[in-house]
């Protein structure tokens, strides 16, 4: 494991429209999925040798300073750049002894990851719930197996991530899915998006938060373009990519509105919350007047 030198690590973020977060934690930089589709890996994050993780220096002591010197508590965001349930973590265990420390000091967490490994936390999880809010996201963007594990090698197939759902859910934690990207003629049918949200049911999951398309910009669209070949010879799906977006960071589904039209309509009849600020008003249910008050 390389170390890499880091001055503050739970950052204040420019809204709460996000899950509700205050504040952002990144522990780990690099990420070693393999996901085909990460942003993370785009050249303005500036990130050398992406598939390598590395961890933050003194981590823990930073983290225990950031939370000391924050006025007013809220809930801390993981897992935006980099999973914090990576392999490493399972030896590590920073990213358990930091939410630890979020709990000693009272502030919440909301995770996202695609990792199985969250499971082994559940214990500091349900404590931290106990006071503030606990959410779990879990990435889900196919219900096919054999494609997950093409586009995402490194990571547990879909078929576990919704048996962790499954279990975070049993567990009396919020949970629920992160339907992001949803790939452009791979992922964006209704076959595959209804799935999800069936499977989604069955596992008790609270929300599913969607986007129908990806982003792509320097650096990430060449890796992209280049793994679709690699994955799916004799498609043209690279060619038909250049075709419908060019340069466009912003790669919309064709699909979009009628996704969203049948997406919407499964998630109202099976109880599933879909839109952010239901979402936001869901997890903060519960822990006082208080947390409510910016609604």
């Amino acid at each position: 494991m390389q170390y890499i030198p880091a001055k503050t690590i739970v950052t204040r973020t420019k809204s709460t429209q996000w899950f509700g977060a205050s504040y952002n934690m990144n522990i780990y930089r690099g990420c070693c999925h393999g996901c085909i589709y990460c942003d993370s890996r785009s050249e303005c994050y500036g990130i050398q040798e992406f598939d390598q993780v590395c961890a933050k220096e003194k981590a823990l002591e930073i983290i225990r300073g950031d939370l000391r010197r924050k006025v007013k508590p809220g809930i801390v965001s993981t897992g935006a750049m980099s999973d914090p349930y990576n392999p490493f973590e399972g030896e590590l265990e920073l990213t358990r002894h930091a939410l630890e420390l979020l709990c000693a000091y009272g502030f919440g967490v909301c995770i996202a990851t695609k990792s199985a490994l969250i499971l082994r936390d559940i214990d500091i999880l349900q404590e931290i719930a106990g006071q503030n809010p606990a959410v779990c996201k879990i990435t889900i963007t196919t219900c096919d197996d054999r494609l997950s594990e093409k586009i995402e090698p490194g990571v547990p197939a879909s078929s576990r991530r919704f048996e962790v759902v499954e279990e975070l859910s049993r567990a009396g934690l919020f949970a629920g899915i992160l339907l992001m990207p949803v790939l452009p003629f791979l992922e964006d049918t209704e076959e595959n998006v209804l799935g999800i949200v069936e499977r989604a049911a069955r596992a008790g999951a609270r929300f599913i938060y969607p986007a129908f398309g990806m982003t792509l910009r320097q650096n990430q669209r060449q890796y992209y373009l280049q793994k679709l070949e690699e994955l799916f010879p004799g498609k043209g799906l690279a060619e038909r990519y250049q075709r419908q977006y060019g340069m466009s960071y912003e790669c919309a589904s064709p699909q979009a509105r009628k996704l969203w039209k049948a997406f919407s309509a499964a998630c109202d009849k099976a109880g599933i919350l879909y839109r952010m600020p239901d979402i936001i008003k869901a997890i903060h249910m519960g822990y006082g007047e208080e947390q409510l008050a910016f609604f």
